[in-house]
């Protein structure tokens, strides 16, 4: 089962830094909204399923990258 986690982790990752790549600015946000919104997704689904703890260690963070991404998408 860890491999399998390591393993979404890593294309979750990749997404991530796919869209850092993107120059076109509603394709950046779409990109990385579609991929936070994956790991957000997975930290509630971790916290069900394995321990608490995960929703803090990856929901949160999600939660806060997605709200930073939006607020900054306004402001341009």
């Amino acid at each position: 089962m860890a491999a399998n986690q390591g393993i979404y982790n890593a294309f979750l990752a990749i997404g991530l830094i796919w869209a850092l790549t993107i120059k076109d600015a509603k394709w950046f946000v779409n990109v990385a909204t579609c991929f936070l919104l994956f790991v957000a997704i997975a930290g509630m689904f971790g916290a069900v399923t394995v321990t608490s703890k995960t929703l803090m260690i990856q929901t949160v963070p999600a939660g806060i990258a997605l709200i930073l991404l939006w607020v900054g998408k306004r402001l341009t």
